[in-house]
């Protein structure tokens, strides 16, 4: 299997409702959408919201459950001014801000924030993780020092 990843879908409780979200609050644009699903193009993915339930019942699971889901998404920046640009613009939309811009001890700077039904973004500088122009992760860059 090749190390890659072509969908990540979450689950949703209301679709409208976090489409709203996604389109209204973060400006994104649906590259699909019907009544079941919605589909943005990301940088070498795609992004959907899917109803919860059906999610779960097409893997084999039980849609029950609430509380932290044990994922949270990044959108990395390349500087750290950025981190607290997308921090004024997000509180000035009433996003749902769960923590503000901190500084991490490996030089990173982040601030976390959750969509309607409590899906964690974290919006991240972190000086491991470069990034190239169109803001594609290049890689890893060793943490054995640390």
């Amino acid at each position: 299997m090749l190390q890659r990843l072509s969908v990540i879908t979450i689950g949703v409780n209301n679709l409208q409702a976090q489409t709203a979200f996604y389109k209204t609050q973060l400006g994104w644009i649906p590259e699909a959408e019907n009544n079941d699903i919605v589909f943005f193009k990301m940088n070498g993915f795609l992004f959907s919201l899917f109803n919860r339930r059906a999610l779960a019942e097409g893997v084999g699971v039980q849609h029950e459950g609430s509380g932290f889901r044990p994922v949270v998404l990044s959108y990395n920046v390349p500087v750290q001014d950025e981190v607290d640009e997308l921090y004024a613009a997000f509180k000035s939309r009433d996003i749902n801000i769960l923590k503000s811009p901190v500084h991490t001890p490996f030089g990173g700077y982040y601030f976390a924030f959750a969509d309607p039904e409590n899906n964690v973004w974290e919006i991240a500088y972190n000086p491991y993780i470069p990034l190239d122009a169109a803001g594609n992760t290049i890689t890893h860059e060793s943490i054995s020092d640390l």
